[in-house]
């Protein structure tokens, strides 16, 4: 499989900017995709925080499995401010108002005792497609800020008012470059890149030979797979879905695109495909 890189100059020009607006913030949400949260971590955005709180936000929590769960464990085990929640529904509100309340519960206690009614900034940051900006409109209670279900959404920086908070809404930034590419794989499938510098197909075998090793069951449900290589378990996708071409061949374009777009959506099975090798690889732990 070929190195999978990435690192346009918009997301340069944005990690610049976000430096900049770092020193308006007091505080740091880093939202992760809760299927790969090592994936989805960005370590240059951490150090750029600084001595900043910051909080681990596990996104997406409604298509992650109870791994995502094992995962906060481990975080919060490690000192760190974690929650996972699903930023589309608004049953996550409570747990997320209360875990950004709880991070800048100080600093908010000393602006009371000098009067003051300054609200508390907080930036909103992460890879692209993770649902900053869904999480945004949760916390506002509208939808004020863009969102779409690929990478490359948000472009511009902006601000959102948002009850005692401003939340600062930043286009998604990837580090400089990823030495690992199982990682990198994932963030890949997890649509976090831009799908025109990709090999489809490359993408959607290496998903299929992960899954089968990791959730061979929602393979199974999915398309009847039964086994083999990543070649026939897609050649067995396309069979399933009639993705057959006139002279009887596989229309491996369109069975492609299939595992990749129901893998997004949720439509196999709730997964995470990250465990505490890959958040100590990552930075995180």
């Amino acid at each position: 499989m070929k190195t999978i890189q990435w690192y346009p100059g918009h997301m340069a020009k944005a990690m610049r900017m976000m430096e900049d607006n770092l020193k308006l913030c007091d505080a740091v949400v880093f939202v992760l995709d809760a299927r790969a949260p090592a994936a989805t971590y960005n370590p240059r955005l951490k150090s750029m925080a600084g001595n900043k709180p910051v909080l681990f936000l596990l996104n997406k929590g409604d298509l992650a499995d109870g791994k995502a769960d094992g995962i906060v464990s481990l975080l919060r085990a490690a000192g760190q401010n974690a929650v996972k929640i699903a930023a589309n529904s608004s049953a996550g509100l409570r747990a997320l108002q209360t875990a950004m309340n709880a991070l800048v519960a100080e600093k908010a206690a000393r602006l009371r005792e000098k009067g003051s009614q300054k609200p508390l900034r907080f930036l909103i940051a992460g890879v692209p497609n993770t649902g900053k900006s869904t999480v945004i409109n949760l916390l506002s209670g509208a939808k004020k800020a863009i969102t779409g279900d690929k990478a490359g959404v948000t472009r511009a920086k902006q601000w959102v008012k948002c009850g005692g908070f401003e939340l600062l809404d930043t286009p998604g930034t990837m580090p400089p470059s990823c030495e690992n590419q199982i990682l990198a794989r994932r963030l890949a499938y997890l649509g976090c890149i831009n799908d025109d510098i990709l090999e489809a197909d490359e993408i959607a075998l290496a998903l299929l030979e992960e899954l089968w090793e990791k959730y061979p069951a929602a393979l199974e449900e999915r398309y009847g797979i039964e086994g083999g290589t990543p070649l026939e378990m897609l050649e067995r996708v396309c069979t399933r879905r009639g993705m057959i071409l006139r002279r009887g061949e596989f229309d491996y374009e369109r069975g492609e695109r299939a595992v990749i777009d129901d893998f997004r959506k949720g439509k196999l099975q709730r997964v995470c495909l990250d465990g505490k090798e890959d958040l100590i690889s990552a930075g995180l732990l």
